[in-house]
């Protein structure tokens, strides 16, 4: 998988404002997340530090890029990040994917409209924070998870990572708007099923989860609000309004980092 990062300048689209109300959407997925540190390079560090004439070693440039993209989401990254940054750069080739079972695939007239699968058994590293500010909410988060995943565990080693990181999203009962927390989970890797590291973090939770039956539709492209509540009403739309799904809930997996154009993401519906 082909990961690219983009200038701030190019992330700037992703800074949000506001809550928004249902059926606006679920909101931007992991905003700041370990994809937007893949495939750097030096003329793609350098769009985010020409105003700082100083020199810098790598480990610097990483963090001053870090920080450049946090900045459009209204959140900050301490210097203490610079260790998991340097972790997940060096092994962002080195990713597991979900082990899902298919259970099967609706077409119409060639395109795929949706597909059934089982997400398996499993422990999931899961952290939820409720900021003012939903992409607040998933890069903070999901900053957590980096240092986890980046030896601040039990194991006292690098973890490994999987994809797709799935974010939890919550509707009051007014159908129409979003919960304030957010919860963003990790499927741990095979290795460490079995007996789980403990994190360091209490804010991180370890959690055993039985296998669940999921309606996945992929779509390519951004992950606004906006544009994710267009994808969870199609998605509705395709399946009708008897549906037997969760109402109260939706997820999305996030596959590739922001910089791709089309890149891959999945609106999840849980079967009931």
């Amino acid at each position: 998988m082909e990961l690219r990062m983009i200038s701030v300048e190019r992330l700037a689209w992703r800074t949000a404002t506001t809550r928004t109300r249902w059926p606006p959407a679920a909101a931007a997925m992991a905003l700041i997340s370990l994809e937007d540190l893949d495939g750097l390079d030096d003329e793609q560090l350098d769009d985010d530090i020409t105003d700082n004439p100083e020199p810098m070693d790598e480990d610097e440039r990483l963090l001053t890029h870090w920080q450049a993209v946090a900045s459009t989401h209204h959140v900050s990254v301490p210097p203490d990040m610079t260790g998991p940054i340097q972790e997940m750069t060096r092994n962002n080739q080195q990713r597991e994917p979900i082990p899902f079972t298919p259970v099967s695939c609706h077409e119409k007239m060639g395109e795929v409209l949706y597909e059934e699968r089982c997400v398996p058994a499993g422990h999931w590293a899961t952290v939820t924070k409720g900021e003012d500010l939903y992409e607040q909410s998933i890069s903070m988060g999901f900053m957590k998870l980096m240092r986890f995943i980046c030896k601040e565990n039990s194991a006292g080693r690098y973890l490994g990572m999987t994809v797709p990181v799935i974010n939890h999203i919550r509707i009051k009962p007014d159908g129409n708007t979003f919960e304030k927390d957010v919860q963003t989970s990790i499927f741990l890797p095979a290795e460490f099923q079995p007996d789980p590291p403990r994190p360091s973090d209490p804010d991180i939770t370890i959690v055993y989860r039985e296998p669940i039956r999921v309606v996945a539709r992929t779509f390519f492209g951004t992950t606004t609000e906006q544009t994710l509540s267009a994808q969870i009403a199609v998605l509705w739309e395709i399946l009708g309004a008897g549906a037997d799904v969760c109402r109260d809930g939706y997820m999305v997996a996030v596959y590739e980092n922001p910089g791709v154009p089309r890149r891959r993401n999945e609106i999840w519906f849980l079967r009931l």
